[in-house]
């Protein structure tokens, strides 16, 4: 089994990869599902799901700062992935407090005072390496306008938080947004992946503003998936998932919200993102399937 930067030096020998040689196969931190005591959201938001942190919590903060030290000095400078560790420190700074949003390598590049070619490398460098991952942009109708900016989301938010030198400070409110996406996005890949589920997730945006965090595309429907952090959800929340339902862009819609109780807007589920309800599947997963389903009222 090879992973993380393993797999990336197979790929610089130009290992032969063809069909039978090797089985492609992805694993993730922890699910809610796997956690043996469901904690409250903020928990999950503020130290990630990595098995060591959520088996001793106490050193969470130890856990989480030692990976991002070593992570820097052992996969990035031992393997000489790049020479200018200085550079690339402040590239993960900027990208870990971007973490969630549109990202365009220009802007990355003036941020983090580094040049854009640079900058793209240390993008492949998190990608191949497993500890970021692009979410593309959906394009059904070129003419519509929509964004074809990515966004670049790293794999946990426990790690967000330790690459930005957040660890020892409570969760802010600004973090609550992003943090709250990254672990969606991680429970929604996971899904398919362990399941087999297949299709493609992808995010929205016009030049209208009208967003959708995330889009799973399947063969027959696609599901648009917003993501709120506020504990109250109100009607225009969701206008975004009535919007593209209207117009055909998705076929079914489910919206998740920081809030304690289910809840309907219309032709869309409103889920809580507490532990409990994504470790019981409520929350998106009966959406992703191939087969094609209603609404239950």
């Amino acid at each position: 089994a090879l992973c993380g930067s393993s797999a990336r030096k197979l790929k610089q020998l130009d290992a032969n990869l063809l069909a039978g040689r090797a089985i492609n196969r992805a694993f993730f931190p922890l699910v809610c599902a796997e956690l043996p005591r469901l904690p409250v959201t903020d928990d999950v938001l503020r130290w990630g799901l990595l098995p060591e942190v959520r088996s001793d919590l106490v050193s969470a903060a130890d856990i989480l700062e030692a990976y991002a030290a070593n992570y820097l000095r052992e996969q990035i400078q031992q393997e000489v992935l790049t020479k200018d560790l200085a550079s690339f420190a402040r590239f993960l700074r900027v990208a870990g407090l971007l973490n969630g949003q549109v990202v365009t390598v220009t802007n990355i590049a003036r941020e983090s005072a580094v040049v854009r070619p640079t900058v793209q490398r240390y993008f492949d460098v998190l990608v191949d390496t497993l500890i970021g991952v692009w979410l593309p942009a959906r394009q059904p109708r070129i003419k519509v306008c929509e964004s074809a900016y990515p966004r670049f989301y790293l794999f946990d938010c426990g790690v967000v938080r330790a690459v930005c030198g957040r660890l020892r400070a409570l969760l802010h409110k600004s973090e609550r947004g992003p943090a709250l996406e990254t672990l969606m996005l991680h429970e929604i890949r996971a899904h398919l992946a362990h399941h087999a589920v297949g299709g493609e997730l992808s995010h929205y945006r016009t030049a209208a503003r009208v967003e959708m965090d995330f889009i799973w595309q399947g063969p027959e429907r696609a599901v648009g998936i917003e993501v709120k952090a506020a504990r109250v959800c109100r009607r225009s929340d969701g206008a975004a998932l009535l919007d593209l339902l209207e117009r055909n862009v998705i076929q079914a819609a489910v919206a998740v919200y920081g809030g304690d109780h289910p809840l309907k807007d219309g032709a869309a589920r409103v889920w809580p993102s507490s532990p409990p309800c994504l470790a019981a599947s409520q929350v998106v997963y009966d959406r992703l399937s191939t087969s094609r389903r209603r609404f239950r009222s």
